[in-house]
C-alpha cells in the first residue's frame, strides 16, 4: 500500500512544476523581439525555444521535413480549498509541427486559403501546426508500437530503442487526423487556419471546448498571428450549431472569440448574413401557437409548456431556444434548473396579486385535486387551468402552478408534480405526506436533460430542417424561413482579425508592401510584411531586413533582394529612417526575384493551373462548394446554381447557360439544317447538360484535371 502512494506524490510533484494550462500563455510568453509584438516569424522561434523541446523521435536527421516540439502542461481541477500541489493533475501536451513545405511530402497548396480569399498569396516556406493530441490524457497513456513497453507522454508513437521509419508516413497522417482536440496551422506569414476543436463532446476527458478556444486564442495572440479563419460545420446535439447558435447570440459559436463574418458561399455577404439571422430571431411563437378549430399539435403543446416553465416572456424563436439552451446548462449545474423564483423573472406584466390572492387560487386548484378521484390520479397543467380560467387570469394561475408542488391539502396529503415526456405537459395529483420527498428541488417537474435535447431536436426539425418543416400558416413565412436558413447554412467561413502591433516606443516599425521591378500579369501580391527595426536604422537597413523578412516568408522569393523605396525618389542607403519616414508607416519597396520562374509551383496558394469561376449567383473564386466546369467555355460554376442537386449525380457533359444560349443562337442561323437546329434547340436550358463520352470534371477545391 505504502509504494503506490509514494509513487502518487512523485507524480504530483513532477506535474507542479508544468505549466498551467488555464493560465498560459501569458502576454509575456511569445519571446518575440522588438521589445515584443514583433512578426509572427520571429515570434514563433523566440516562443520555441523558451517554452518547447524538440521531441528526440523527429530530429532533422531522421525527418528533415517536419520538426516536432512539445510543451507539457498540468490541468487542474480547482474545485477545492486545497493546496494546489495536492490537487489530482493531468498532463497535456502541446505538439508544435514545424513543417518545411518545399519539401514536403504533401501538397504546397492550402486549401483553407484558397477558399477564403487568400488564393492570391505566394506559398510561405513553413507552416506550424498547433496540435492537442485526444490520446493524450495523462501521463504513460499509451505503448510503444514496436514493443509495447509504455510510452511517456513525450514520446509519441515510439521509444528510443523502437525506432519506426514508418513513423514519417505517420507523422504526416497525424496532420490529417481529425479527432485531435485541437489543430490549428499558422503559415510564415502569420495566417492562420483553425482546423479542429473537439471538446468533451469530441472526447476530451478533462479539456472542454471552451477551454481549448480560451488557449487556442491567447495563444494565437501572444505570437502575434494576424488572421486566422474557421469552417464551421460543427453540430451539437444532432443540429447544425452554426443555426442554432445564430438564432439565439446573433452569430456563431466562434463569435464567442471575435471571429466574424469572413466570406459565404454562393457569393452571400456579411448584410445578408445580418439580415437572415434577424428574420429568423424574430419569428413571433404567436403565429405558430394559433390553432382556430384545430387540435393541438406537438410543436403546439412543447412550445406552451416551456413557455409556462419560464418565468419571462417566451415571445419569439430566439426566446424559445435561448431559454431550452439555458435549462440544459443550468441542468449541468443542479440536478433540475430553478426557474421559479420570483426574483429571477424579466417578465413585463405588472404584478397586482397579493399573498391573499395567491394562496385562494392555489386553494381552489387542490380542491380540483381532491376531486379527481381522491386526489390520486394525475391532472395535467393545461386541464387545470382550463378549469380555473374563469377564477383568475393566466398571468397568475401559471404563477400559482409554478409554485404549486408541496403545498399541503386539507386531508393531510400534499402536492405532487412531474413531468410528462410524452404529452409535454406538468401533471399534479396529491399523495400521501409520508411517501413525499422533500429534499428533492421544488422544480424536480421540469424535464430532464434528455427530454428537453429531444424537444430542442424536434422544435429545430420542424421549424428550419428544409425535409421535416411544418407548414407554416402563411406560405410567405415558409419561404422566409426556408431562404433565411439556407443562407446561414451557407455561411460556413469565419475569420478573427487579431491585429496584433501596438505601438512601440523602442524601436521604428515599419510595414513594407512589396512589388516586382519586373511585373508580370500572373505575379502574386503577398501581403505587407512587419521590419522591427533600432531607432538609429537606414535606409540601408530597411532595404537589408525587408530582402530578409521576404525571402524567409516565401518560398519562391530565393535569393531575392529589395532594390529601392517607392514613392521617395532618389534617396541615398544612409539616410536615417527615423528622419524619412517616422517610427511607424508603410512604405512601397520595389525587388527583384531571379529564380521566380524557376520556383513557379511556389506562385500562390491557388496552385499554377488557371481556371475562372463565374456562377450565376455572383461567385468569381472558389468558395468550397461543390462545382463544375462547362465542356464548351471551361468556366466553373456551382452544381446547385446550374439546377443540380446535391444528391444528383454530376453530368457526364455539360454545358452552360451562356454557352447554350449561343449555340441556341447559331441554331437560328442555319435555316437549311434542320436536323442541325433540331439538335441546338434539344440542349437542356436547365444546364443539367447532355450525356456524353467524357467523364465529369468536378472537385471542391477546383483542380482543373
Amino acid at each position: 500500500m505504502g509504494r503506490p502512494l509514494k509513487r502518487a506524490r512523485r507524480t504530483t510533484r513532477v506535474t507542479v512544476d508544468l505549466p498551467d494550462f488555464f493560465a498560459f500563455p501569458s502576454l509575456s510568453a511569445s519571446g518575440s523581439g522588438c521589445g515584443g509584438g514583433g512578426p509572427f516569424r520571429v515570434a514563433i522561434r523566440g516562443f520555441l525555444s523558451s517554452h518547447a523541446r524538440l521531441t528526440t523521435a523527429y530530429a532533422p536527421p531522421v525527418l528533415p521535413c517536419l520538426m516536432t516540439w512539445q510543451i507539457l502542461f498540468r490541468v487542474c481541477d480547482f474545485v477545492t480549498d486545497a493546496p494546489r500541489d495536492s490537487l489530482p493533475a493531468t498532463v497535456v501536451a502541446l505538439y508544435v509541427v514545424e513543417e518545411d513545405v518545399t519539401r514536403s511530402s504533401r501538397s504546397v497548396y492550402c486549401d483553407q486559403c484558397r477558399v477564403v480569399g487568400w488564393s492570391g498569396h505566394p506559398v510561405c516556406r513553413k507552416r506550424y501546426h498547433f496540435i492537442l493530441r485526444s490520446c493524450d490524457n495523462g501521463m504513460n497513456a499509451s505503448t510503444c508500437s514496436g514493443c509495447t513497453n509504455p510510452l511517456l507522454i513525450s514520446e509519441s508513437r515510439n521509444c528510443k530503442c523502437c525506432y519506426n521509419t514508418d513513423d514519417e508516413q505517420w507523422e504526416y497522417s497525424q496532420l490529417e487526423d481529425n479527432t485531435h482536440l485541437l489543430h490549428g496551422v499558422v503559415h510564415s506569414n502569420g495566417y492562420g487556419h483553425l482546423l479542429t476543436v473537439n471538446g468533451r463532446e469530441g472526447g476530451s476527458n478533462v479539456l472542454s471546448g471552451s477551454d481549448i478556444m480560451n488557449f487556442w486564442d491567447k495563444l494565437c495572440t501572444a505570437l502575434s498571428v494576424r488572421k486566422v479563419t474557421v469552417m464551421d460545420v460543427s453540430k451539437k446535439y444532432g443540429m447544425e450549431y452554426r443555426l442554432l447558435h445564430a438564432i439565439t447570440r446573433g452569430h456563431s459559436w466562434y463569435g464567442n472569440w471575435g471571429y466574424e463574418f469572413g466570406s459565404g458561399s454562393y457569393a452571400l455577404t456579411q448584410d445578408s448574413y445580418k439580415r437572415a439571422v434577424d428574420n429568423l430571431s424574430s419569428i413571433p411563437l404567436s403565429a405558430l401557437l394559433f390553432q382556430g378549430r384545430e387540435s393541438r399539435t406537438r410543436l403546439q403543446n412543447i412550445i406552451s409548456f416551456y413557455q409556462s416553465l419560464s418565468c419571462s416572456e417566451l415571445l419569439t424563436l430566439k426566446d424559445l431556444f435561448s431559454f431550452l439552451q439555458r435549462l440544459i446548462t443550468e441542468s449541468h449545474k443542479t440536478p433540475m434548473p430553478k426557474t421559479s423564483k420570483m426574483s429571477e423573472s424579466s417578465t413585463n406584466v405588472l404584478c397586482a396579486w397579493t399573498i391573499n390572492d395567491v394562496e385562494s387560487v392555489q386553494h381552489a386548484i387542490i380542491k380540483v385535486l381532491m376531486a379527481a378521484a381522491g386526489g390520486s390520479n394525475w391532472v395535467t397543467r393545461r386541464a387545470l387551468k382550463g378549469v380555473m380560467c374563469k377564477t383568475a387570469s393566466l398571468e397568475l394561475l401559471d404563477y400559482c402552478l409554478k409554485h404549486l408542488r408541496g403545498k399541503l391539502a386539507a386531508n393531510g396529503k400534499v402536492v405532487e408534480a412531474r413531468c410528462n415526456p410524452n404529452s409535454s405537459d406538468i401533471e399534479f395529483r396529491l399523495q400521501p405526506l409520508h411517501s413525499f420527498n422533500y429534499e428533492s428541488s421544488l422544480d424536480s417537474s421540469c424535464p430532464s436533460e434528455e427530454h428537453i435535447k429531444g424537444d430542442l431536436k424536434f422544435l429545430f426539425d420542424s421549424l428550419f430542417h428544409p425535409e421535416t418543416m411544418m407548414t407554416y400558416r402563411a406560405h410567405a413565412t415558409r419561404e422566409l424561413v426556408i431562404d433565411s436558413t439556407t443562407k446561414l447554412l451557407d455561411c460556413k467561413q469565419f475569420v478573427k482579425d487579431y491585429k496584433p502591433y501596438a505601438h512601440n516606443p523602442f524601436a521604428i516599425r515599419i510595414w513594407c508592401h512589396f512589388e516586382f521591378s519586373d511585373p508580370a500579369k500572373d505575379d502574386p501580391v503577398p501581403p505587407p510584411e512587419l521590419i522591427c527595426l533600432p531607432l538609429n536604422a537606414t535606409i540601408g537597413d530597411l532595404k537589408t531586413e525587408a530582402t530578409k523578412a521576404f525571402e524567409d516568408v516565401y518560398a519562391m522569393f530565393k535569393r531575392f533582394q529589395v532594390e529601392k523605396l517607392l514613392d521617395y525618389g532618389s534617396v541615398e542607403d544612409n539616410i536615417t529612417l527615423k528622419l524619412l519616414i517616422g517610427t511607424t508607416g508603410s512604405v512601397r519597396v520595389q525587388g527583384r526575384c531571379p529564380s521566380k520562374h524557376g520556383l513557379n509551383r511556389f506562385r500562390m496558394e491557388r496552385g499554377t493551373e488557371n481556371w475562372t469561376v463565374d456562377c450565376t449567383c455572383g461567385t468569381k473564386d472558389d468558395d468550397g462548394e461543390r462545382m463544375l466546369a462547362c465542356d464548351t467555355c471551361g468556366v466553373w460554376q456551382h452544381t446547385r446554381c446550374a439546377g443540380i442537386d446535391n444528391a444528383d449525380m454530376i453530368p457526364t457533359k455539360f454545358i452552360c447557360r451562356r454557352c447554350a444560349n449561343t449555340l441556341n443562337e447559331k441554331s437560328a442561323s442555319i435555316p437549311n439544317n434542320a436536323k442541325e437546329a433540331r439538335r441546338y434547340s434539344q440542349l437542356d436550358p436547365t444546364c443539367r447538360g447532355a450525356i456524353g463520352s467524357n467523364g465529369p470534371r468536378i472537385t471542391t477545391a477546383l483542380t482543373v484535371r
